[in-house]
């Protein structure tokens, strides 16, 4: 495990920062011991004033640093805003090539949450926000942004009820001033910053970045936290370990694809000319038989004249 932090307070802190908020625990456990962060946090991505948010309660806590037996377990907070819209929190920076899939599903999770008889205007609107450390998609890169249900022809919106945002952390330099003005870069930043230099500077900005900064220190003092943070590390990597020797073996099977492929163009060629060799095998006999009839047509023809000579001559014999 990596070794514990050698000072008491965050201005003391400096060099490389133990688990920072990329590691899915260390995620959860920040948003889970400060709801002031957590409410930060969401005023920031949904533009939101501190005034216009009432309560932000998460609906599945987990015990901090309590053993877990299964690696591939959930970490991705459940939080209900003023007692009337869903939110889904996940930090994901693996890419396990079925975001799009698993996000839609994430987020019609919590809308689908009527009991019999009730109204479907009771429905509390969805959202799923994704932090991403890579780019879903590579011919569109953005940095934030929100997907709604809309009208494909005319881009009318079809409801509210459902909107799936994702923050792609690997591109904060494309950040517009929108998400500079809510300070969602900053956010990205901190979730992204590897040092306490990097933490402390982004602590001045405001105090939610501040309370951010300062609970990130005391997750990463809590030796249960770092613990649990440790082996989602370690899954991690085991998961990196077993995508290589997947990428490895398709690398592997496309390669003998290749090679089958050029054997069956190889045998495909081969086999054409020796088709064209026994097709000019068979004209050249067809010229040959050709020739051979002409030339005993011709000898016939000669010996029919011969004959017909011969018989004239005996006629004319006395």
């Amino acid at each position: 495990m990596k070794q514990p932090l050698k000072c008491s307070k965050l201005h003391d802190a400096y060099g490389k920062i133990p688990y920072s908020m990329t590691n899915d625990y260390m995620f959860r456990a920040v948003l889970q011991s400060s709801n002031k962060v957590l409410r930060g946090l969401i005023c920031s991505l949904l533009h939101l004033s501190e005034q216009k948010v009432i309560s932000v309660e998460i609906t599945n806590p987990v015990i901090l640093g309590e053993s877990v037996t299964e690696k591939e377990f959930r970490l991705d907070i459940n939080v209900i805003l003023n007692n009337h819209t869903l939110i889904n929190l996940e930090m994901q920076i693996a890419n396990k090539l079925n975001w799009r899939e698993r996000s839609i599903m994430y987020l019609c999770r919590p809308f689908d949450k009527l009991n019999r008889g009730q109204d479907y205007l009771d429905a509390k609107p969805a959202i799923h926000i994704g932090f991403l450390d890579y780019t879903l998609f590579q011919e569109r890169p953005e940095f934030y942004v929100s997907y709604k249900l809309i009208n494909v022809k005319n881009h009318q919106k079809y409801s509210d009820s459902l909107t799936l945002n994702v923050v792609d952390l690997s591109q904060i330099h494309l950040a517009t001033d929108e998400d500079k003005k809510y300070h969602i870069h900053e956010w990205a930043m901190l979730f992204k910053a590897t040092t306490w230099e990097e933490i402390k500077m982004l602590a001045s900005k405001d105090e939610y970045l501040q309370e951010a900064s300062e609970t990130i220190f005391r997750m990463n003092a809590d030796e249960l936290v770092r613990k649990r943070c440790l082996d989602r590390e370690e899954y991690y990597q085991d998961l990196r370990s077993y995508e290589r020797k997947i990428e490895q073996d398709r690398i592997e099977h496309e390669q003998d694809l290749r090679n089958y492929e050029r054997k069956i163009e190889q045998d495909r060629i081969e086999h054409e000319q020796d088709l064209r060799n026994y097709e000019q095998k068979i004209t050249h006999e067809r010229m040959e038989h050709a020739q051979d009839l002409a030339e005993k047509d011709a000898l016939i023809r000669q010996l029919l004249a011969e004959n017909e000579a011969l018989r004239k001559q005996a006629a004319k014999s006395p």
